[in-house]
């Protein structure tokens, strides 16, 4: 058996490490921000669901993680993982003309 079974294992733990640092740990973190961006949600924001919808924050609910999004059909509930970093991140953030 000796040392040539640890060398048959080498590239199964190779590919096991770069998966977790290109793959896993980035997924990781993101769910971390996604969850600091929804905790610090406030009533005037402006947002963008992930299917896409615009509205404003006008409601939060702690107890059940939820909040009320006026739009120009009216107000939703939805739950605040409904919502949308990236996007909503872009609409408040001023573009840049050159």
């Amino acid at each position: 058996m000796g040392s040539g079974s640890l060398m048959d294992f080498l590239p199964m733990i190779l590919i096991f490490v770069v998966a977790y640092f290109f793959m896993i740990r980035p997924q990781m973190k993101r769910q971390k921000d996604e969850k600091k961006f929804a905790s610090e949600l406030k009533r005037g924001d402006r947002i963008i669901t992930k299917s896409g919808l615009h509205g404003k924050v006008v409601e939060l609910n702690d107890k059940d993680s939820s909040c009320v999004i006026e739009t120009m059909a009216g107000k939703l509930k939805f739950d605040r993982s409904a919502i949308s970093m990236e996007m909503s991140k872009k609409l408040n953030t001023p573009a840049t003309t050159k």
